[in-house]
């Protein structure tokens, strides 16, 4: 320990090189450079560009620049996962994802990621050419999720969430809690621990102090032993922090988030606005990449 944070060095080392297996024979390397995954949204009322990208066209463009401006990651969804947010039938969501996800696949090599907690929309979505399930619900939903993704040998993200249970009173603790939980489901169904990152869910079910907290300590969950991705972009703490009340006014604060928590060893990066926080992203890279060089970083 130093300074109350776990020292991981070596081939444990949140820099360090690991291949993430991912579908279709895809792979991304996670540790020497992050890696941004762009929010495409295609949905009437998702919390800051809802409505933007509803249609099929409109998506398929934007996430098309949004890989142009540097995400190695695009990830689809058709349902807001806002607080207070109408739930869609499963029905409605395929029918938004699906003509993004099989468009998208002909015309970029970028990597498609499916949001969704549905077991049949990731099915859907990975035969249609998607690389990545992403499940806001940490495969605690629908754990029949787990074993499409394991089937296909798709990447997965399992994200912490705190809706709908009593949460422990350390951040930590209760990130462990349930992650742990996530982890029995995906290795029960035989999901590789190559295909797993794992995502501390800011913002679901966490308040503003909450949120910081989880910064502060995020290096942390490097206890868990997986990558990590870091969801922060335009949340509410940034804009009370920042005095932001617009979401889309927020994302010079996100990429602020974004260099303090690549610094703290987070690999992938999930944001709405890719060039503010490619920049940053540049900078901590280059930072960490300084002093691997001097011998001071956790490259050696």
């Amino acid at each position: 320990m130093k300074d109350g944070l776990p020292v991981v060095s070596g081939s444990n080392s949140p820099w360090h090189p690991r291949l993430w297996k991912l579908a279709h024979g895809r792979s991304l390397e996670l540790g020497p450079v992050g890696h941004l995954m762009a929010i495409i949204n295609v949905t009437p009322d998702s919390f800051s560009d809802g409505g933007r990208h509803a249609a099929r066209d409109t998506a398929v463009a934007h996430a098309l620049y949004c890989a142009r401006e540097g995400a190695a990651i695009l990830d689809i969804g058709g349902e807001s996962t806002r607080p207070g947010a109408v739930e869609v039938t499963a029905a409605e969501e395929q029918d938004r994802v699906l003509p993004v996800i099989e468009t998208l696949v002909a015309e970029t090599d970028a990597l498609i990621s499916i949001d969704t907690y549905r077991a049949e929309t990731a099915r859907l979505a990975v035969a249609a050419g998607a690389h990545i399930v992403n499940d806001v619900h940490g495969l605690q939903r629908e754990p029949e999720i787990a074993d499409v993704a394991a089937k296909a040998g798709a990447g997965v993200c399992i994200m912490h969430t705190g809706r709908g249970r009593e949460k422990l009173a350390d951040h930590i603790e209760d990130q462990h809690f349930f992650l742990r939980q996530s982890l029995e489901i995906a290795r029960g169904a035989g999901i590789e621990e190559e295909a797993i990152v794992l995502d501390p869910g800011f913002g679901f079910a966490k308040d503003g102090h909450d949120d910081l907290v989880l910064m502060a300590r995020f290096a942390e969950l490097h206890e868990l032993g997986f990558p990590l991705l870091a969801g922060t972009s335009r949340k509410r703490f940034i804009g009370a922090v920042t005095g932001r009340e617009k979401a889309d006014e927020r994302d010079v604060g996100t990429a602020a988030t974004t260099a303090i928590l690549r610094l703290a060893g987070a690999a992938i990066f999930r944001v709405h606005d890719v060039a503010s926080s490619r920049d940053a992203l540049r900078m901590a890279d280059a930072v960490l990449a300084a002093g691997a060089g001097t011998g001071e970083g956790d490259g050696n």
